[in-house]
């Protein structure tokens, strides 16, 4: 129960963690004040509060499908987010502002979602243990566990990503975001998959014995770029189509920013 509680609480801890770091590097790198972070995790924990408490009501709406398409809903919307934020993070190219009231929305709406839908995850298993004591306990300690290494990562990746000069810092986190997004659009391809609102299909391929799911490096990599073992074919569409459409907004971004004089 220890070791299935920290994988379950990493896994949802990493995923926004990883999201909220490169934001907040982005932000520095940007001169926009990280003010807006704090906001954003309040409004998301309140968020985690709410959907985790009308689980039964999510979960009747659309014939059963509820929380599974109200979660894909919300990683599809934050694909978006995450799309706007790189086109306006090339197009203000070298400026360097206290403003940018536009992206400091676009990132507020971004981490409240993700920590919305995480936090509610972690709310709705930790409360399945509530009649029960000694389970309530080590799944306790396991998310205590699996929160600080997710924390942790998180930490780490942002003092690597401000560690760099603010050129490569927002190229970096760029080309991170591009992969969040991709991962996360994969992911909202899978809930709609469970809901039968997408065909299953047989997996493309089964990278488990290189490197598990539910291993510390699989959990990273879920978190990171939406990894999974065994995609079928709207997964791996999902996946390698989305990045590929962030990919080409950027380039046209680029293309822009230039026409307009303004040379990277």
């Amino acid at each position: 129960m220890l070791l299935t509680a920290v994988i379950i609480v990493l896994r949802e801890v990493l995923e926004a963690a990883l999201l909220i770091s490169i934001l907040a590097a982005l932000s520095g790198a940007l001169g926009i004040r990280r003010y807006w972070i704090g906001g954003a995790l309040a409004a998301g924990l309140a968020g985690a509060i709410v959907i985790a408490g009308s689980l039964d009501t999510i979960t009747a709406w659309l014939d059963g499908a509820g929380q599974e398409v109200l979660n894909a809903a919300m990683q599809a919307l934050i694909y978006l987010l995450l799309g706007m934020f790189i086109c306006l993070l090339i197009l203000r190219g070298r400026a360097r502002t206290q403003s940018g009231i536009g992206m400091k929305l676009i990132m507020t709406a971004a981490v409240g979602l993700a920590t919305a839908r995480e936090g509610s995850e972690i709310l709705i298993y930790a409360s399945g243990f509530v009649m029960n004591l000694p389970q309530l306990m080590s799944v306790l300690i396991g998310t205590s566990i699996g929160a600080g290494i997710g924390i942790s990562a998180g930490a780490l990746l942002y003092y690597l990503l401000v560690s760099l000069n603010d050129r490569w810092s927002r190229r970096v986190g760029a080309g991170l975001l591009v992969l969040v997004a991709a991962g996360l659009l994969s992911q909202a391809t899978l809930l709609l998959t469970q809901a039968d609102w997408l065909p299953a299909g047989l997996p493309l391929w089964d990278s488990s014995a290189l490197i598990a799911e539910r291993s510390v490096t699989g959990q990273l990599l879920y978190a990171m770029i939406g990894y999974e073992a065994t995609p079928d074919a709207f997964q791996a569409a999902s996946y390698f189509g989305g990045g590929i459409l962030l990919l080409c907004a950027a380039l046209i971004a680029v293309r822009y920013r230039r026409r307009a004089g303004d040379h990277p």
